[in-house]
């Protein structure tokens, strides 16, 4: 199976790891890894297992919050994380609501990549997702 489901609530702490594995290993401090966001709402819960295990890689991990769909892609840019986005889109049939941000361009932490992925969200795909608030 491809792709680690993970606890919504243990998502704060998966960020934490993949920047302790990011600095340890990334020593020119590129785009380490990326956060890719999908609204799932326009697609049938029973779809969305197989294809992600079948599109995602051993090393990505998943975190969801109802339809709402968290991907941390260890040594991916936005580039190769959009490439995802685009597979999941032709799988599902659907345009997937999405949004990506990458450690450490767009924040240095787990609480500024998530402070800066809820305000991108809710700015450009016009959805609130404060709930990741709640997250320690």
């Amino acid at each position: 199976m491809a792709g680690i489901h993970f606890q919504f609530a243990d998502f704060k702490q998966l960020l934490r790891l993949n920047i302790g594995i990011a600095d340890r290993l990334d020593e020119n401090r590129a785009e380490s890894f990326t956060i890719l966001y999908c609204d799932f709402s326009k697609v049938q819960k029973v779809n969305i297992s197989d294809t992600l295990s079948n599109t995602l890689r051993t090393s990505d991990t998943i975190a969801n919050y109802k339809k709402d769909y968290f991907f941390v892609l260890p040594y991916t840019d936005k580039y190769g994380a959009e490439i995802v986005k685009k597979q999941l889109d032709e799988k599902y049939g659907v345009f997937l609501n999405s949004f990506l941000i990458s450690y450490p361009v767009d924040g240095e932490n787990a609480d500024e990549l998530v402070a800066v992925l809820q305000n991108s969200v809710k700015h450009f795909c016009k959805k609130n997702i404060d709930y990741l608030d709640i997250l320690e």
